[in-house]
């Protein structure tokens, strides 16, 4: 089992920075790829960024950093000129082929 604790969340206001990080303990086998989805107020889980066990960046949505230190198990994401539609639960996760584990959520809100 895996276990995922999203946290650097919080209240920034427009054209603000977060980094947000993602603590994996546990050990799967399997594990492809890891990333970060996100859910605005009222809308579905979308994704934001992934990237695969060798450090290739899959997918990032534009004015977001996705990266892993390998040695402390965390993901990362870099978020910058943050938007009030950035407004979200921030989710970070962990997919094998026959799983995907899912951290709690940090929430990340942009307002003035």
């Amino acid at each position: 089992q895996v276990q995922l604790v999203e946290s650097g969340g919080g209240l920034v206001q427009p054209g603000g920075s977060l980094r947000l990080s993602c603590a994996e303990s546990g050990s799967v086998l399997g594990i492809y790829a890891r990333g970060w989805s996100r859910q605005p107020p009222g809308k579905e889980r979308e994704l934001v960024a992934q990237v695969d066990t060798g450090g290739s960046v899959d997918f990032v949505k534009g004015r977001f950093t996705i990266s892993r230190d390998n040695a402390k198990n965390t993901l990362y994401l870099q978020m910058n000129n943050l938007l009030p539609e950035d407004t979200a639960v921030y989710y970070c996760w962990a997919s094998t082929p026959w799983k995907t584990f899912w951290g709690q959520g940090t929430q990340v809100t942009v307002s003035s």
